[in-house]
Order: structure tokens, then sequence, then C-alpha cells
């Protein structure tokens, strides 16, 4: 008898489900429907009876009600396995008839799946197990609820700044996450060395207490999961998630498991606290991104080696419209404007020392973690430069520019308090001495709908230009300094 898979098409059948609170070994061909609120990729292993051939499983985890759910298993041909994989997704609605009831192993089975309340597991039959797909609109409203439901206890999570309070003690623990998504990266594919093909997504969290955390997803189905959030709208609660050090970025990140259960827009009252944090910040988070991406990217900017001219850079940002991840690339560019001589244009702003975000001036707040610093404690805020500048080449010029920090510092050679002393013609002279020479600029791009440019550029580096290496870079391209009639913020 051929594996079945038979997806409903028009309404849940009024059959007697057994309910998985219910289920035991003893049971004579059981029906049990649930959501699907875990799944495993399907993975090829080799098979014992049939040497130089493999077999294939994955699993998967079904509720029906708050209080349980179950693992179920399955086993067989890869064409099997791989067509009943591929017909449902975390999110859907499964009847499962005629599954086998076998008593678990919780330690042994547990530390690859989903912890669950039941003491049993159901296995899927090739021969004799079928599997339907239920359509949303005919599905129970008590069922679809259960997809909003954390399987852990709500108020059992750590924050984004527990984490990094904690640092290296929750060196390979599993902890469960409620946080915001911030932004989702593109998949990015790769063959391991043993030829098998891989993927990897990073997933940028956020919440109350830290503006940026990286969630690594190495599997499709938390993937395909991920594709389906919104940026700074979607809320998570991120059950059995493994906490590690990444020493090349120095800071912990998360990684989800294939025991990892991850809620989308979790119908709690700490979640409902967090979606109106998002909504209440989404302004502020906009114009801070604009300023503040270097002091949450600790990026070696030796690694970046491709060279762009302005006309290429805008290129390379239209091909990339509707993707949250940034890219990166040098420039020689002239700096075309540069107000730091003029009084009407702030160009240093306070900053909190905990969360590096801008401190409100009118009531001494932390616009980001809600601290409130006195600006006669000064281990409390930090003041820093920036600055928006233009830049251009022989192809087009990038307006609206951020030059900030501790780059802003290296660029003008003089530090904050330094460039406070500076009388205003020697900050014009400053000006004139930056204006009217070659950078070479290390620059990240993240396309943002929302800037008066359609983009955000940050400056990583920048540095006076070596004429040979400028020249080499722009072939043919013998370049004059710019006419001054060329510069602004004169």
């Amino acid at each position: 008898m051929p594996f079945q898979i038979k997806r409903m098409a028009y309404s849940v059948p009024t059959q007697n489900f057994v309910a998985i609170s219910d289920v035991h070994p003893n049971l004579a061909r059981p029906s049990i429907i649930g959501m699907v609120i875990g799944k495993t990729d399907a993975k090829g292993f080799p098979d014992r009876k049939n040497i130089g051939s493999e077999r294939y499983t994955f699993s998967f985890t079904v509720r029906d009600s708050p209080s349980y759910f179950i693992n179920v298993h399955s086993w067989g041909r890869e064409d099997y396995i791989k067509s009943l994989s591929e017909s449902f997704r975390v999110g859907d609605c499964v009847i499962i008839e005629n599954p086998l009831v076998q008593t678990k192993e919780a330690e042994k089975e547990e530390k690859f799946n989903a912890t669950t309340p039941s003491c049993y597991k159901l296995l899927l039959s090739e021969n004799h197990s079928v599997v339907k797909i239920c359509p949303h609109y005919e599905v129970d409203t008590k069922l679809l609820s259960l997809l909003n439901l954390p399987v852990k206890n709500p108020q059992d999570f750590y924050s984004l700044a527990d984490i990094a309070a904690n640092g290296q003690s929750l060196e390979g623990r599993i902890i469960n996450i409620l946080a915001a998504v911030k932004s989702i990266g593109e998949p990015k594919y790769f063959t391991t060395s043993d030829r098998r093909k891989g993927h990897r997504c990073e997933v940028r969290l956020y919440d109350e207490t830290e503006s940026s955390f990286a969630m690594i997803c190495w599997d499709n189905e938390s993937i395909q999961l991920a594709q389906s959030w919104m940026p700074r709208e979607t809320v998570i609660f991120a059950s059995d998630v493994r906490i590690n050090f990444d020493k090349f970025r120095n800071c912990m990140v998360a990684t989800v498991l294939s025991k990892s259960i991850i809620t989308t827009n979790p119908d709690t009252p700490e979640a409902i606290n967090l979606h109106n944090f998002i909504r209440e910040s989404a302004e502020m988070l906009d114009l801070d991104d604009e300023m503040g991406d270097h002091f949450r990217d600790s990026i070696n900017v030796q690694a970046i080696v491709d060279v762009y001219t302005v006309e290429q850079l805008k290129m390379k940002a239209l091909q990339n419209e509707g993707k949250s991840e940034p890219f990166y690339g040098i420039i020689f560019a002239y700096i075309s404007t540069l107000n730091i001589d003029n009084e009407t244009t702030k160009i240093i702003r306070n900053r909190c020392s905990k969360c590096h975000y801008v401190v409100n001036e009118g009531t001494n707040s932390c616009s980001f973690c809600s601290s409130f610093v006195s600006s006669s404690d000064a281990s409390l805020l930090f003041a820093s430069f920036d600055v928006l500048v233009d830049l251009t080449d022989h192809t087009g010029t990038l307006h609206s520019c951020n030059l900030s920090d501790t780059v802003a510092e290296e660029a003008l050679g003089c530090t904050v308090q330094e460039f406070q002393t500076l009388t205003e013609a020697q900050k014009t002279a400053l000006k004139w001495h930056l204006l009217l020479e070659r950078s070479k600029i290390y620059f990240k791009v993240i396309i943002s709908p929302s800037s008066r440019t359609g983009l955000r550029v940050s400056l990583l580096s920048c540095k006076l230009a070596d004429p040979v290496e400028a020249s080499q870079n722009l072939p043919g391209k013998d370049l004059p300094c710019p006419a001054s009639k060329q510069l602004e913020g004169v």
C-alpha cells in the first residue's frame, strides 16, 4: 500500500479524535488532530540493512491543547519522507491517522527533539499511516489560537540584556528568549567538506533592554519560518535555543536547534508589552539607526575588498531593494559636504553609556533603554560626533552619509573634546583640508525606505587616500580635485 498524504478539500471531518492527553500504546487505529508547532528537516542516514543506500527521517511536534503536545517521527524511503515533509509547514493543522504509539525515552530523545509533556511519541508508518492537511479556514479557532501560546512558561525567559550581562557563563546553555524581530538576513548557501549542502540565516532581535542581538538559523524549517516574520512588527518567544560565545563578533549569540519551538506573536502580557514598546520606539529606531550602526557592529574593515564608484554603489542598492541585509565596500571619493563650522547644524550628541543610544536632552533620559542620565555624571553618557556628509566622485554624489564617533575622530584628526576648543576659523580650515583631498572610505549600506535617500550609508573608516592606490582603482581616470563650485557646505 503506497504512503498517503491527503490535503483536505472542504472541511475537517466530524470524526472522533483522540486527545493527545489520552494517547497510549493500546489504542487501536487512533486519529489525532493538532497544529504543527515545530518541525525538523528531512535527513538521510546509512541504511544498515542495505549497504550503500540511505534511509530518511524527519520529525514534527503537534499540539491540540494549551497543556499537551507530542512529537511525531517518521522513517522510510527518500521519496516518502521528502514528500511527506514538504506537504506541510509549521502553522498547519494536520490529522494523523493510525500512528504507532510508543513510550518515549525522554532523556535520550529530548536531547534533539522538543521537550513535551506527553509520555509517548507517535511513529508514522509508510504503509499504514495517513497524514491529512486541513485548510486554515476550516480549522477550529481554539486550535488556531494554540499557535500563539508559548510551550514554556511565558515568564520564563532571558531578556537580551540578561544574556549580555551573564556573558560566557551562559556558554552552551539552553534557554528561552522573548524578543522583537529587528531584521531578517538573506539565507546563505554553502557546501560542507563532506559535500552536503547547508544554509544559514541570521535574524537580528531587540527588546527594551538591548538594541541588537543575533539569532542563527541553520535548518530549512526555521529559515522559512523566519522569512514570514515582519521586521519591527513580529515578536517571538523562542523556546530552547542555545547560547554561545561568538569569538569573531566577540559577543553572545543564540542558535535555533532541532528541539527549539518558536512561537510567533505570542498572546501573553509580556509579549503585548513588547509589542507596545515596538510601536512607541519605531520612529526613534529609524532616526537613531541612521547614526548608530557602527556601535552595534564590530566590522573588520580589512575583510572588505570590493571597490565601488558612486554610480556602482547606487546600482548595487537598486539590485538589493527589498533586502534587509547590508552590503559593504570601498569607495575613493571626495567629501563634498561637511558642515562642521555651521552653528545651526548639530554635530555632537550625547549617548547613553549603557546602550549607546541618543540621550534626550529635554528629559535627560535614554531614548532606547529608558535610563535616566544626569549630565553631571560623566560615567552615564558620552559625547560623540554625528556628522552627515556627501561623497562625490567622477560618477556622482552620495548624499547624507553618516560619519560618526571614532570614525569621525579619525577623519577629522581630533576628539570631540578637542574639536569643542577650536575657533570657528580653525573649524573652517579643518573642513577645507578634508574637502580638498580624496579619501579612501570603507562603507556599509542598508536599504532604508524611511530615509530621505532610500539608503543608510555609514562610514566605517575614512582616511586620506594614497594617490597610487586611488589611481589603480580608477583605471583610465586621472581625476583632478573637484572645482570649488562643486563643493557644498562652504
